[in-house]
C-alpha cells in the first residue's frame, strides 16, 4: 500500500493579498495530488461558519470527497479541521477527536482501506500555548491508542510548535516518528516548521517536502507539507 499524505492551513481560502479565493487552494489541492489531504482553518470562524471551499466546487474540480464530520450545514470542518479523500479510497468510519482547548481548536480522525488495507488518519490544529498543545498531543496519543484495531496511522497537522524536536514532539515517543518536511510558515519566507506529519512505525517514508508553487506561495499564510509512504506486505 502507498498512500501520499498532505496537510495544509488554509487560512479560510485568505491569501497574502488578502482576497479569499477557494479556486486558488484548490488548485494547489490538485497541484499536490495527495491521496489524504488534512485541512486546517477551512471554515470561517464566526456566524454560520460557512466553509471556505465550496462543497459543490471540491465535488466538482478535484477527485475528493470531504469526510463527513461537520459541526454545522454549512461548514465543512471540525472546529476548521477537515479531511479529504481521494475516490476510490474506503471511508470505514470517523470521528472528532476531544481536545482540552481554551480557544477553538480541534482535531479529527478517519479509519480508511486501499489496496485493501487499513489505516488511519488524525488531522490536528494545536494551541498556540506550549503547555496547552502538550496536553492536546497527549489527548489525540490517548485516543489513537482507544480504538479497536491497531493500523498504520499518520496524524498531522499545523502543531504550531516553533521548536524544531522539543515542546509537543516529545510527546510522540517511540514507535512514533516526527517526519520534518521542511519550513512552511510564513509562506513567502518560511521560517518555521508548524507544520508536521507523524508516522507509526508500520510505514517507510519514500518522500517529504513542502509543496512551493506560484498559487500556493499566495493563497495563504502557510505553505502544504506532503509525504509519500508505503506499508510493506505482510
Amino acid at each position: 500500500m502507498k498512500v501520499t499524505v498532505a496537510s495544509y492551513n488554509i487560512h479560510k481560502a485568505v491569501g497574502l493579498d488578502r482576497r479569499r479565493d477557494p479556486e486558488r487552494i484548490l488548485t494547489v489541492l490538485r497541484e499536490i495530488d495527495a491521496d489524504v489531504v488534512a485541512l486546517q482553518e477551512v471554515d470561517r470562524r464566526f456566524g454560520r461558519r460557512m466553509t471556505a471551499l465550496p462543497l459543490d466546487a471540491i465535488h466538482e474540480t478535484t477527485d475528493y470527497r470531504p469526510v463527513p464530520l461537520s459541526m454545522k450545514p454549512d461548514s465543512l470542518g471540525w472546529h476548521g479541521n477537515a479531511l479529504l479523500v481521494r475516490k476510490g479510497i474506503d471511508l470505514i468510519e470517523a470521528a472528532p477527536v476531544p481536545l482540552p482547548v481554551l480557544e477553538p481548536r480541534g482535531a479529527i480522525r478517519a479509519d480508511l482501506a486501499a489496496d485493501g488495507r487499513r489505516f488511519r488518519v488524525v488531522g490536528m490544529h494545536l494551541d498556540l500555548s506550549g503547555l496547552r498543545r502538550r496536553h492536546q498531543v497527549r489527548s489525540v496519543l490517548a485516543h489513537c491508542a482507544s480504538c479497536d484495531d491497531h493500523v498504520p496511522t499518520v496524524m498531522m497537522g499545523d502543531l504550531n510548535e516553533w521548536s524544531q524536536r522539543g515542546g509537543c514532539l516529545r510527546e510522540f515517543g517511540a514507535p512514533w516518528r516526527v517526519l520534518m518536511p521542511g519550513r512552511s510558515f510564513p509562506s513567502r519566507y518560511p521560517i518555521a516548521q508548524l507544520d508536521r506529519i507523524i508516522v507509526s512505525s508500520e510505514w517507510q517514508i519514500l518522500e517529504t517536502n513542502v509543496h512551493h508553487s506560484p498559487s500556493s506561495a499566495t493563497g495563504s499564510d502557510h505553505l502544504p507539507v506532503f509525504a509519500s509512504l508505503t506499508v510493506p506486505k505482510k
